[in-house]
Formats: structure tokens, sequence, C-alpha cells
């Protein structure tokens, strides 16, 4: 067991870059941490991580022996599941990378149906951008991911469902009386851009169709999008599941030509999967239908 912790500290420290944060997320102080990754280094001859005032950073050798510690301390926690169903699931960790609306939307109706079944359950909630999300799947931050389709060629997906993006006015704006509105229209307005990350799907939709928007506003939140469309300051567009039980004064119409965004759900593999999470999954379709 006392391996085990070494290995798990290890493979934090390096996902996270810190010891201080690595500790934070295992619940050992940062001292604690730093002295199991150095007793593993001088057990196995080798330097694991390189240490700097910036943090920590996997070395060549860390490099090469990062991905079997993982596989064993998946291992452990699928064998401590296995336990934990033979004594019917009474504990458990679910780690979820999201966006927002899926967030607000879809994961309470998820929980509540999953927790009647399993109450015992704990979950660890990450809010990011779709590249984020990527990234925390592929290095085993969080269990699996909702995010946009498709996505990268190293994780399992399943589609779960088609988001139509709608053009978002203020009241009483001239396109708000057409009942679907041109993209090259939307063009010519003061242009509210919700933009995450890297991420430019609603650029790449106006170049598509030639004029670029007349940009004025650019941030990551949804709700500071809506708020100033509401104050006339500018058009927009946006999912249209971030719109549901929209609390502003806003008008929804849709796009001509039609866009969407397609979500799925992505883990890193189906065959390692821990137990809590394999369960977890097969309530996800039924609670967004």
């Amino acid at each position: 067991m006392q391996s085990l912790q070494r290995y798990e500290a290890f493979v934090k420290a390096a996902e996270l870059g810190s010891f201080t944060r690595a500790a934070e997320t295992l619940s050992y102080t940062q001292s604690g941490v730093s002295r199991m990754i150095g007793e593993l280094e001088r057990a196995w001859g080798v330097r694991l991580l390189a240490r700097s005032r910036a943090g920590v950073r996997l070395t060549s050798e860390g490099e090469r022996l990062i991905e079997p510690v993982r596989r064993v301390c998946a291992e452990q926690r699928r064998l401590e599941d296995l336990v934990a169903d033979l004594n019917g699931l009474q504990a458990g960790l679910i780690r979820i990378g999201t966006l927002s609306s899926m967030a607000t939307h879809w994961l309470p109706g998820i929980v509540r149906a999953f927790q009647r079944d399993y109450p015992n359950i704990d979950y660890e909630l990450l809010l990011g951008d779709y590249l984020e999300i990527e990234q925390w799947v592929l290095d085993g931050r969080v269990d699996c991911g909702f995010l946009r389709l498709p996505a990268h060629a190293h994780l399992h997906t399943t589609f779960l469902a088609r988001d139509r993006m709608m053009a978002v006015l203020p009241e009483g704006h001239p396109l708000a009386a057409l009942e679907r509105v041109p993209l090259v229209r939307l063009a010519a307005e003061p242009f509210l851009l919700l933009q995450k990350g890297d991420n430019d799907e609603i650029l790449r939709m106006f170049r598509a169709q030639g004029p670029a928007p007349d940009v004025r506003f650019t941030t990551w939140d949804d709700y500071a999008i809506m708020s100033m469309a509401e104050n006339g300051l500018g058009v927009s567009i946006l999912p249209e599941l971030i719109l549901r039980r929209c609390p502003y004064r806003i008008v929804l119409r849709e796009l001509d030509p039609p866009a969407w965004r397609d979500i799925g759900l992505a883990v890193r593999s189906q065959d390692a999967l821990p137990l809590a999470v394999e369960r977890f999954l097969r309530y996800v379709p039924a609670a967004i239908a």
C-alpha cells in the first residue's frame, strides 16, 4: 500500500506540475508528497521529476515510467471498485470534465438519477473548454468528459446530442422580425463573440459564408454575452443548450444557414474504467433524452 501511495503522489505531481497541488488533491502534506517521490526515485535509481521555482515536470526517465505507473494506479482503483461492487458499490469517486452548459442543464438530472441507486458515490466536477476537457481525459485527470465532437483520435467517444446554434438579439432589434437570421446580416452588426480557449467555431461559421463579423467584445462567459445583448450592445451566436431557462430579455432566432455543434461523452479507454464510472455512463443517455 505504501508503494501505491508513492505511485499516486508521482502521478498527481506530474499531472498538476506541483507538489503543493498534488498534496491538496491527495490530502497529504506538501512535504509528504516530496518525501514519497524522493523515496521512489531512490528505490528506482532514477530522477522522475525536475524541480524548479515554476513547479515540477517529468524528466526523460519520468516520461518513460509515468504510463506504467498510471496503469498500476488505475488497476488498483478498479480492484477497489470490484470489491465495492461485491458490497453493493458503497463507495467511489467519479471525476467529470464538462462545459458550463452541460454542467448547468444535464448533469443535475444525471447525478440525481444515479444517486437514487448509488447514494454513496462522490463527484469531482471540472469546468473547462473543449481542448482542456480533451486533455484532462487524455491525461487521466478526469474519468470522462462532455465535449464537442469530433474529439481527439485517441479518445473513445459516444454521440449524445446535436445542439443548435442560435442568433442572440436585443429586444426590438430589426433582425428580430425575421424567422431565420442570415449570417451575413449578423456580420454587419456589432458582434459579441463567445470564444473559449483556442475554439473558434463561430468565426469558422462566418468564414464559410464570406464576411467576418464586426467583433466588438470577446469573452468566454456565455452569460456575459446574454447580458451585453440585453443591454443593446450587440448581437451574438450561442448554443441552444446554454439558452435554456434564459434569465435575460433577449430574442433568439434560428440561423440561415442552420448551424449546430455535436456533443459527446469521451473516455480514454472503455477497457479500464472504474466501476462507478462504468455504471454512471449508463445513466447519461436516458437523462438527457
